[in-house]
């Protein structure tokens, strides 16, 4: 039967300057010897290992042992670090902050603890770690002290049973969200901001162009590279024929090319945040005085026309009297003014606080634009630019 085995903190002892090993060096001249830094050296298996489970979480440290490398039979200072792995191969591992100095080292338990964690949640993306024991990889990184010579390691030792434990902290919506793919700006490189519907926490949209066959992926910062298996439920309400790559990138591919509206949801589950996606037609209007004073929300009289491409430009109506701008894109079952947007020195602006009366008094002058009567809105909605003329 097992027992839990709770690791104590033992109490801190001298260290010496210079390590010493189990063997006495008896030659009157030491020599550095470099030539055996290719050969493992010994790290000891704790004797409790295979019949106890290491309970982290609410142990102050791990013991272990070792023999000092081989750097011909002198008993040079040298400086171990800790390595973690959750398989023996160590294609993955992380290296513990702390060092030591001692063939005799207590492992700061804590520190162990999270990086077993954070190795299994870099493999496993959006998943709780598990609340069970599990088998642990170690193994031992040394080099001379205060130098980069002598770099070796030690063969790998295994925990069979390691209880470790992830105390999440809340997890927090983002603020926005970006794109990237085979048609955005440029091709694999440019990450167009993905905005938050003003007002409402956990939903953010953005237009695309997409052309027959074109793929995306998508992020919560530049260069998150999150695709179809990232996503929960995707309800393509366009027509635009969505599936997963079969290159092994889960980019998400678009069997049928045209101008897209996609609306990210972002819901918190437990430690992390599940995203939903919805496609929708792609769709922009103006609204307001200038635009015949109709506030009618979707107005198809002051929809805008899409170009045939991402290199062509939107274009409204002719607006038929002066006022301010006021326009949006158009995502389905979300009022107008919580996606619109206004030009700031050329570039799109998307609203991001209440607007009671206009722009220009409650955001400020540069983020008010006039018209007057026969001038038109022109959007590039792959750049994100756009003026009035």
């Amino acid at each position: 039967m097992k027992h839990i085995f709770r690791l104590m903190l033992l109490p801190l002892m001298a260290m010496p300057l210079l390590l010493t090993s189990c063997d006495e060096d008896r030659d009157s001249n030491p020599t550095l010897d470099l030539s055996h830094t290719g050969e493992l050296f010994t790290l000891n298996t704790p004797g409790l290992a295979a019949s106890n489970v290491y309970d982290l979480a609410s142990a102050e440290s791990l013991k272990l042992t070792c023999s000092q490398p081989n750097y011909g039979g002198v008993p040079y200072a040298v400086r171990y670090y800790v390595q973690a792995a959750l398989d023996n191969s160590f294609g993955t591992f992380k290296e513990l902050t702390t060092s030591y100095t001692s063939a005799l080292m207590y492992v700061d338990a804590r520190e162990l603890n999270d990086s077993i964690v954070k190795l299994f949640q870099e493999a496993n993306p959006d998943t709780d770690y598990p609340d069970e024991a599990r088998a642990v990889y170690l193994r031992l990184r040394a080099k001379l002290d205060g130098t980069d010579l002598g770099e070796c390691f030690s063969n790998v030792i295994t925990l069979p049973n390691v209880l470790a434990s992830y105390k999440a902290p809340q997890a927090e919506l983002p603020t926005e969200l970006f794109v990237v793919g085979s048609s955005i700006q440029e091709a694999w490189s440019s990450w167009k901001i993905v905005p938050q519907v003003y007002g409402l926490e956990g939903q953010y949209y953005t237009m695309v162009y997409v052309p027959s066959g074109g793929m995306l992926k998508w992020g919560t910062f530049i260069n998150d590279w999150r695709g179809y298996d990232r996503l929960g439920e995707i309800n393509d309400k366009a027509g635009a024929g969505i599936s997963e790559s079969s290159d092994g990138n889960s980019n998400l591919v678009f069997a049928n090319g045209g101008w897209y509206v996609l609306q990210f949801t972002g819901t918190i589950v437990g430690a992390s945040i599940k995203f939903d996606l919805s496609i929708f037609p792609g769709a922009a209007y103006v609204i307001g005085n200038a635009a015949g004073g109709s506030w009618t929300d979707a107005d198809a009289a002051w929809q805008m026309t899409a170009p045939a491409d991402a290199s062509g430009l939107w274009t409204s109506p002719a607006f038929t009297a002066s006022g301010e701008l006021r326009a949006y894109i158009k995502v389905p079952g979300i009022d107008w003014w919580r996606t619109e947007f206004t030009l700031n020195n050329g570039a799109l602006y998307w609203r991001l606080v209440d607007i009671p009366s206009n722009w220009a008094e409650n955001v400020g002058p540069d983020f008010s634009v006039n018209v007057t009567p026969g001038q038109k809105l022109y959007v590039n909605f792959d750049y994100n630019t756009g003026e009035v003329k």
